[in-house]
Formats: structure tokens, C-alpha cells, sequence
């Protein structure tokens, strides 16, 4: 089972970028799917998730009205819309997968850095 986080990089605060989880090994409609961010030094902090059974996606606090979590079965993927984004959303952003019934997320993603700086 690999998860491909992709799309992060430099952007300036108020810019928007797209984090895309690509799965192989796993059909992303059977596992719950979460975008978490972590910060060196910082917990790791849980922005969204997809759930199994009706695809709809529930956000943190810190990402509601900020962030669009979305799920493409045919690509076999996850995305992470952000929108005007501000220099202390810069993190590293994995994606995680998690089995039906289960409490931990079994699989992860290597992450990708986003970075908002001016």
C-alpha cells in the first residue's frame, strides 16, 4: 500500500495551493481518508477527513472555510483544496488512510511541504 502526497510548495499568504493523496494498493472509497499537518517540533494536527460510507468530509476547526477536502474513485485519489493561506499553515501535510471499523490510521504518506512566506 503506498499513499503519494503531492502538490505543496512555495506560496505566498494569501495564495491557494492543491495537495492531491494519490492511493495504490487501497480504493480510496473503502478507507477512510484523512489530511493532517505537522510542524517540526509540533504535534501532528488532524485537518480533515472522508469518511467510507458517505464520502463527506469534516474539518478541523483550524481548516472550516479554508479548506476543501474532495475524493475522486476513479482516479483512485484525495484532495486538499486551501485557500488563502497564511505563513502558519506552513507544515509538512500527509494524507492517511484507515480501514473500515478501525480506531488508527493504517497507512501514511511521505508528506509534502507547504510553505506560505512572502
Amino acid at each position: 500500500v503506498q499513499l503519494q502526497a503531492s502538490g505543496g510548495g512555495l506560496v505566498q499568504p494569501g495564495g491557494s495551493l492543491r495537495l492531491s493523496c494519490a492511493a495504490s494498493g487501497i480504493r480510496v472509497e473503502y478507507y477512510a481518508i484523512g489530511w493532517f499537518r505537522q510542524v517540526p517540533g509540533k504535534e501532528r494536527e488532524g485537518l480533515s477527513c472522508i469518511s467510507i460510507s458517505d464520502g463527506v468530509a469534516e474539518y478541523a476547526d483550524s481548516a472550516k472555510g479554508r479548506v476543501t477536502m474532495s475524493r475522486d474513485n476513479d482516479r483512485n485519489t484525495v484532495s486538499l483544496q486551501m485557500n488563502n493561506l497564511k505563513p502558519e499553515d506552513t507544515a509538512v501535510y500527509y494524507c492517511a488512510a484507515k480501514a473500515i471499523g478501525g480506531t488508527a490510521y493504517d497507512y501514511w504518506g511521505q508528506g509534502t511541504l507547504v510553505t506560505v512566506s512572502s
